[in-house]
C-alpha cells in the first residue's frame, strides 16, 4: 500500500530512468511500482509510463511524467547526510558523473534537474559548534567548496 503522504516529483517522460538511478545509487532506495497509461491522452499513448512509485533513502516518492511544462528548482532538494569522505565522494561522483552538475557548499543537481545536498554529518556538527569562532571557521571553509572536504572542515573547526 502506498504511503499516505508522498513527495510528487514532475518529470518530462523519464521518471522511470530517474527512479532506477536513485534506487541503484542511494541506500534504502527502490523502484516500487510503475503505472502505464490505460489509454491515449493529450501528451501520450496507451502504455506510456505515467507514474513511478519509488523510495529514496526511505522517503516515498511519486515520479509523474507530466511533460516539459514544469522543471525542478533549488527550492526543493534532497539533503543526504553522509558519514565519511568515501560516502560523500561516492554519492557526489554518482550524481555528477551521471550527467549532473556541481554547485556550491555541497549542492549539486542531477541530470533530471533535482537538487541534492550531499552533506557530511561532520559539517553539520561543525557549523553548530558551541564555540562561535569554531563554527564560523567551519562555515567560512564550507563557503569556498563545491563538494565538501571533511578534512578541511575539521581543520578549520580546530583553527
Amino acid at each position: 500500500m502506498p504511503a499516505r503522504n508522498t513527495v510528487c516529483l514532475w518529470f518530462n517522460g523519464d521518471a522511470l530512468d530517474a527512479a532506477g538511478f536513485y534506487a541503484r545509487t542511494f541506500p534504502d532506495s527502490s523502484v516500487d511500482e510503475v503505472i502505464h497509461a490505460p489509454g491515449d491522452y493529450p501528451a501520450g499513448k496507451a502504455g506510456d509510463v505515467i507514474t513511478v512509485r519509488f523510495t529514496v533513502m526511505g522517503i516515498p516518492c511519486l515520479g509523474l511524467n507530466g511533460g516539459p511544462e514544469f522543471t525542478h528548482s533549488e527550492a526543493f532538494s534532497f539533503q543526504v547526510l553522509t558519514d565519511d569522505q568515501a560516502e560523500t565522494d561516492r554519492l557526489w561522483d554518482a550524481i555528477i558523473g551521471n550527467g549532473g552538475q556541481a554547485s556550491e557548499c555541497g549542492w549539486c543537481k542531477d541530470r533530471w534537474g533535482l537538487s541534492w545536498q550531499v552533506t557530511p554529518r561532520v559539517l553539520m556538527e561543525a557549523i553548530a559548534d558551541p564555540d562561535p569562532a569554531a563554527a564560523r571557521r567551519a562555515f567560512e571553509a564550507m563557503m569556498t567548496m563545491s563538494k565538501i572536504d571533511i578534512a578541511t572542515i575539521e581543520a578549520a573547526r580546530r583553527g
